[in-house]
């Protein structure tokens, strides 16, 4: 299946995955000797021959690294290793593959990276869960020199791309089997540079049994709706887009709601704003709405399908009372922007109107008005979908959505430069555009993402937010 690929393991799981591996027959000493064939062979591919200094740790990252470096000096490449520790505390593969290497083994310091054109960090892998210390910190500091980084850039937390304390900048990072969240997540996703995802021999039947829940995001998760030969303009759905005080937000989530799919789409209202709105899009209807109660019977008479409210609502008990009366529907609902914004200090009452069917997009400003912000991102929207029973897009460079049940992916393609207003509002119509035609809010939510970073990608610099929707 496709979506396997797009696999994220934790650190727990990829340690599993091995001993799954194993399990199954597959010699431990073997996973070794790929995993460092692997890294000498990307290499070579991504460099010319140079003078290599291996930074070998006391671990398997260690023992990895003693495996590239031996493959390297039998391609002709002059190189050096340096080892954390003493070579007497290695054990197992790691031990078996120092017995192996033929050269000198000098301490790991500062002074080792004089004369290297290129380093390779075998120090630790991903599952390091303290800052680094000590030589290992002096010597990454020292680093003035492209890395290749093994599994992953030593210091980087392969559950949540975290750095307590230092880890160098790769050029390229190669690890096995699946890539980790840390790989996915920022800043670890900018440290390793460019990721190759490499086959050691591990079966990819042990997913079965791992059962991944985390994934970096992509079509092979969900499908977007189909059209139908006997289709209609309702049967594709009817999105209704709430307006407010900044006409502009609405609208452009009305037209991204549109040109996602949606067979109509309905911007509402107040009365005393309906002037702003007078130039919407002709194919956007307008309705007016000053109240809940409108709210509410605008969704029955107009068969609604999915609703979004938040871009350019305005806060204040207003808002909240539409945001709440909007809910009290039950039907699949986005709310973005200042649907989030204008309950805080009021959280308790809007978490206790939520239900399954409901998308929250908050950037990281409206998610912390309303949950506590952990410092790991991934653990931190699995929390607040987990508490809520909605599921969650938390917005950034990389976007997690999390559903109630403990899925998650993780947006790895969308660029800087949707960093400009109202480049969320589209977003927003996007995913409920999708919801309107029946995906669920963590499928809507993951599929909006895509869609948002793939059509900024095709416009290229100098993107404004209008640029995103044709």
């Amino acid at each position: 299946m496709k979506s396997s690929n797009q696999a994220l393991l934790g650190v727990g799981e990829m340690s599993r995955a091995d001993a799954l591996a194993v399990q199954s027959g597959v010699a431990s000493e073997r996973l070794m000797e790929a995993a460092g064939w692997a890294v000498a062979l990307q290499t070579r591919k991504a460099f010319a021959p140079c003078r290599v200094l291996v930074l070998a740790g006391p671990g398997n990252n260690g023992g990895d690294g003693f495996v590239a470096a031996r493959y390297l000096r039998h391609w002709g490449w002059p190189v050096r290793l340096a080892l954390l520790g003493s070579i007497r505390d290695l054990k197992g593969d790691a031990a078996l593959n120092a017995a192996r290497w033929e050269g000198d083994i000098e301490p790991l310091t500062p002074d080792a990276l004089t004369g290297a054109d290129l380093v390779i960090d075998a120090l630790f892998g991903a599952g390091l869960s303290r800052p680094l210390g000590g030589l290992a910190k002096a010597t990454i500091k020292a680093v003035r020199v492209p890395v290749v980084a093994v599994d992953i850039p030593s210091g980087v937390a392969g559950d949540s791309g975290l750095v307590e304390g230092v880890a160098p900048q790769a050029a390229l990072t190669v690890t096995f089997f699946r890539k980790k969240p840390g790989h996915c997540l920022m800043p670890g996703r900018e440290l390793c540079g460019r990721v190759v995802v490499t086959d050691i021999g591990i079966p990819d039947e042990v997913l079965e049994e791992i059962r991944p829940s985390c994934f970096e995001n992509g079509p092979g998760l969900w499908q977007l709706p189909e059209l139908q030969t006997d289709g209609h303009k309702y049967k594709r759905g009817h999105a209704l887009v709430v307006g407010g005080e900044m006409s502009g937000a609405s609208r452009l989530a009305a037209l991204a709601a549109r040109r996602s799919g949606a067979g109509m789409v309905t911007l509402a209202v107040p009365e005393k704003l309906a002037s702003h709105y007078a130039d919407a899009e002709p194919g956007t209807v307008l309705r007016l709405c000053n109240s809940p109660s409108d709210l509410k019977e605008l969704i029955a008479k107009r068969k609604i399908s999915a609703l979004l409210i938040g871009p350019g609502l305005g806060l204040g008990k207003a808002s909240r009372s539409l945001v709440l009366g909007g809910l009290k529907a039950g039907i699949h609902a986005v709310l973005d922007a200042d649907a989030l914004s204008c309950f805080e200090g009021h959280g308790e009452e809007l978490l206790s109107s939520l239900h399954h069917p409901v998308l929250m997009t908050p950037h990281e400003g409206e998610f912390k008005r309303l949950f506590e912000r952990l410092p790991d991102k991934l653990a931190s929207a699995r929390l607040a979908a987990r508490m809520s029973g909605a599921s969650v897009l938390l917005k950034g460079p990389d976007t997690v959505v999390a559903s109630p049940d403990g899925r998650a992916v993780i947006e790895t393609q969308a660029p800087p430069s949707l960093a400009t207003a109202g480049s969320g509002d589209v977003l927003a119509g996007f995913a409920v555009g999708l919801m309107a035609q029946g995906m669920s809010p963590f499928e809507a939510g993951a599929a909006a993402a895509w869609l948002h970073g793939q059509a900024a990608l095709k416009a290229g610099p100098g993107l404004i937010a209008e640029d995103l929707i044709p």
